[in-house]
């Protein structure tokens, strides 16, 4: 893929390609309409804004019907994304689909949380879940506890980026910056990780916690930093302390170097 500015990618071109992809799943999809309405809307619109537009298009095309939406979309994901890189490379043009899912799926939670576990094998579903997170707590965090047993490492990573109170390009979840407490299971079931994907998001969850609730985050940390812990724990306590370590915090500098 030769290089251009991500927000460049989500043009006319890629509602072309969209448009027939989803005709194979779905004959009467209006294809011409589809692309003139992202042709014409995307030329001024930065990133963020053209993935939305798509998205919405999509949801003008199949005249509101989410679940034949769904079923089209489903089919079109390709192969999952064996690596942990390439998200916003070679699956880029899925981010509209998870966007279709965040915006308007929500009335539809068992399918769209289907879409959004699939979705997140290619790309990533760490932005579509959050809405989720907000009308359907309960059942949304029961969910991503049953990832963080999910064989798939982009799975197991969804359940706590998902969940990160201070999701960089997302809106921050104050029910979490409030109490963080609803995401510490789930963050250890992920403690000792093999995929260092999956690590890094989960110190980025802690180090979110420690930038509000820093009593919270720090308890779950001495909890884990009993007497041989595992690489993989060790590498995440100390990537979640980075910004406290950088400052000399005598407390995180007195638990690296316990273990």
């Amino acid at each position: 893929m030769a290089y251009k500015k991500l927000k460049y990618w989500f043009d006319a071109d890629l509602a072309v390609k969209l448009a027939a992809k989803i005709s194979v799943y779905h004959a009467g999809f209006p294809q011409k309409e589809f692309v003139e309405i992202i042709e014409t809307s995307i030329p001024t619109q930065e990133l963020k804004a053209r993935v939305e537009t798509i998205a919405d298009a999509i949801h003008v095309a199949f005249e509101e019907d989410y679940i034949t939406a769904i079923g089209a979309l489903l089919n079109i994901l390709g192969p999952i994304n064996k690596n942990e890189t390439g998200m916003f490379t070679e699956y880029y043009w899925l981010m509209p689909v998870a966007k279709y899912v965040e915006k308007f799926g929500l009335d539809h939670f068992k399918v769209s949380i289907k879409a959004i576990e699939e979705i997140t094998k290619r790309n990533t579903g760490e932005y579509a879940i959050r809405p989720y997170l907000e009308k359907h707590t309960i059942e949304t965090l029961k969910q991503m506890m049953l990832w963080t047993g999910h064989k798939n490492s982009h799975v197991r990573r969804l359940a706590s980026e998902g969940l990160r109170p201070r999701l960089p390009w997302a809106s921050k979840m104050k029910r979490f910056i409030d109490d963080p407490s609803p995401i510490i299971p789930v963050l250890n079931q992920l403690k000792d990780d093999p995929s260092k994907y999956v690590q890094k998001s989960v110190a980025n969850c802690l180090n979110d916690i420690l930038k509000d609730n820093p009593g919270i985050g720090k308890k779950v940390i001495e909890a884990w930093n009993i007497s041989q812990i595992s690489t993989e724990r060790r590498w995440i306590i100390k990537h979640a302390l980075r910004n406290l370590i950088k400052a000399n915090d005598a407390w995180a500098l007195d638990i690296t170097a316990r273990n």
